[in-house]
This record gives C-alpha cells, structure tokens and sequence, in this order.
C-alpha cells in the first residue's frame, strides 16, 4: 500500500493535471537520465545557458514539450508554442515580426509534430534559424533523418528520448497522486502496477487515467481504472514511431524466418487498424529484396495478398495477410538482387554517368554507325558490358539460406 501525502498547493482546481504537474525545473524532472543527470549534455546546455536550436525525438509523454519550457525559462526567452499540424509560413512570419518581443531575449520556437511541416515549409523556416533570428526546438515521435529536410537537421542537435521505466513511472504516478486530491490518498500495489502497465511508458497516458479515474470515482482501484479505461491501452498510431518499430519487427521476423513472431506483429498491426494495404506493400517489397532469387514465386504470393486485400478488405483479408506473412517467413532467402542493385547505385552515385560501351550503344542514325555504334555486338556473347571504368565488375552474389 502507497501512501500519497497531499502536497501544499493553491492552484486552479480547474487546471488540468498535467499543468499541475509540469516541471519548472531540471531538478524536478523525471526520466532521461542520459540526457539531464549530472554533467549530461542537456543538463549542462540549460545550466550554462548554451543558445542552440535542437530536434527532441522520442515516443509520447517522455518530456519533450517539458523539458523544451525548461530550457526556454533557463535562457529567459520569448518562448513561442506551435503544432505543426496547424500552424503554417504566416505563424512563423509572426514571430520574426513580433515587436512586442523584448529584444534583448532570444526568441524560442518550440515546434511540436516538426514531422509534419512539409518541405516547403521547412525550407520556410531554414533561413530564421540559419541567422540566429529564431532558436528552434522540434518534437517528433519520428526520425528526424527521414522527417526533416538535410539543411535544418545539420543545424540542429538531436536528443534522443527514451521511454520512461516503470521506475519512473511509479515517481510520476505518486507525484499525480498527490495532486489529485485535498487528503491524502492511498493506492494498493496492484493499482499502481496497473497504471504503469497501462501507460506504456507513456507519463501522459497515466497522468490522464489517474486524472479522469478520479474525476469519476473519487478514488483509485484496480477496479475503478479499468471501468475507467473499458479495455487495456494499445499504443499504436499510424503516424507514430510506434507504427515503424511494428512494421519493422514484422519484416525482421519474416526475415530471420520467425513465422510465430511474424503472425504476432500482423495481429498487432491488424488489431490497431492498420492499413491492410500498406502491409501487404511491404510484403511485396520483401518479396523481392529478401525472398529474391531463392524463391521466385514470392513475388506472385505477395502481389495476390495485395490483390486480395484490394478486393475484400478488413476483416477478412487478415486471413489473407496472415497467409502470405507465414509463407515469406518459412521460404528461402536470397538477397543477391537487391545487394547487386544497392551496389551499383552506389558506384552511379560515386562515377556518375560513365560511358556506355561502343558496341552495345544503339545507332539510330547514319552518323551513329560511323562512330562505332554497335559495330561488333552478339547477341549471347561472354564479354563484360560494363563501362570500362568498371570491367570485371561483379554486383550479383549470389548468397542463399
């Protein structure tokens, strides 16, 4: 049993409990140690007042927008909030323009969903930031290497959230718990371990249960959270990270030829909604990169899954993707195709262009044939084909399991 002493407070009774519960500080924040422990980067960044834009990546409810205020209160800036599922060139054109801002404070942005701003408007933003003219802080629960355009990201330092452990996941439901009432409250070990079961990792997401649980019962049970709940908490959001490490650990599954893993990350995603064609597209594409020449027939399987959950949709075509998951999990591998083209992309992109051979060019004109234009080609003849800066070439290795 937890017994959760009542902190002093006056604040708004009206105020939500996540406001209540926001840090002001480094020292009250909880989780990622790596990054604000003693003598961690971002921990000497705010202590030193260290003025740089920097990207937050990491799943929901880990500290972003937390420790973006903190950092912002540290530098004593005109912090600036904006989604970037919203806001758009004008809210940016705003900022740089605001007059009202005192001049001697940095102006701050802190822009959540960065993900979401399209290329235009990063390219928008690019040269604020470039001048020093706005400090910029994105959020995103997405890889910034494949969300954010090349010249912002070089301009920025990435930090790395992680989920937060049931550790401190316990430290933030005590602390809610003390907020959420005027008496002391207690909580039994099996509520506790509910909540940080529920939440993931997630601190919103308990902060929330906590919150509305007691909003409606007046007290916090195992019973009374999963009235509250109606049914255990899946993250999963298709524009989430949590969408790309699934589909990722089902192709690796596939992959390593795991059928039992393969099937329990499609009913994952299948569970969640997730969109039937866009698994069965990464199933064709694992066709060929992965099943390859080993087996052929891979690629038709996997274009009639496709086919077949154009045709018939949920939930029905899950069968129909478990069929195909199961059948690219136990086939053969052979990957040589696609390790021939990723290698000769890389030469095109280190030679460029090299000059096609004489023989095989194709003459179309009178001129042509003067040249040397084909002149000597067979058909079926031995003879490398290959620029002469690459002769004896070899991209295609054949490698089977």
């Amino acid at each position: 049993m937890f017994d959760i002493p009542k902190e002093n407070t006056n604040m708004n009774t009206n105020e939500p409990l996540a406001s209540k519960l926001r840090p002001e500080n480094i020292e009250e924040f909880i989780g990622q140690k790596h990054l604000v422990g003693e003598n961690m980067p971002l921990r000497v960044a705010i202590n030193n007042k260290h003025l740089f834009s920097m990207l937050f990546w990491g799943p929901p409810g880990v500290g972003k927008t937390t420790l973006a205020k903190i950092y912002a209160k540290s530098l004593d800036a005109n912090l600036y909030e904006l989604s970037a599922v919203s806001a758009g060139k004008d809210d940016i054109r705003k900022i740089v323009a605001d007059s009202e801002a005192d001049v001697t404070r940095p102006k701050v942005l802190f822009l959540d969903e960065i993900h979401r701003f399209n290329k235009a408007q990063q390219d928008f933003l690019l040269p604020y930031v470039e001048s020093g003219q706005i400090t910029l802080i994105g959020a995103t629960t997405e890889n910034p290497s494949f969300e954010v355009i090349s010249p912002l990201l070089s301009r920025c330092k990435v930090f790395i959230l992680n989920e937060l452990s049931e550790s401190e996941m316990a430290e933030i439901v005590k602390r809610a718990l003390s907020k959420v009432s005027e008496e002391k409250i207690y909580i039994d070990e099996n509520s506790m371990s509910w909540i940080v079961n529920y939440s993931n990792g997630d601190a919103r997401q308990a902060i929330s249960i906590i919150d509305t649980t007691f909003r409606f019962y007046k007290k916090i049970t195992v019973e009374s959270l999963t009235n509250t709940a109606q049914s255990k908490f899946l993250r999963y959001d298709k524009k989430d990270e949590e969408h790309y490490n699934t589909i990722s650990a089902f192709i690796k599954s596939m992959r390593a030829g795991d059928a039992d893993a393969a099937v329990y990350y499609l009913a994952r995603m299948v569970e969640a909604g997730e969109d039937p064609l866009f698994i069965a597209r990464r199933m064709v594409i694992f066709s060929s990169e992965d099943a390859g020449l080993a087996q052929p027939t891979a690629l038709v399987v996997a274009n009639e899954v496709f086919k077949a959950c154009e045709t018939i949709g949920y939930p029905e075509c899950a069968i129909n993707l478990a069929h195909g998951a199961t059948y690219l999990a136990l086939c053969k591998k052979d990957r040589s195709a696609y390790d021939a083209l990723r290698a000769a992309q890389e030469d095109v992109k280190n030679y460029g262009n090299l000059p096609v051979p004489l023989k095989i060019r194709n003459a179309v004109t009178n001129l042509m044939k003067d040249l040397g234009y084909g002149k000597d080609y067979q058909k079926y003849d031995s003879e490398s084909y290959l620029p002469d800066k690459l002769k004896g070439k070899k991209y295609l290795k054949r490698i089977s399991k």
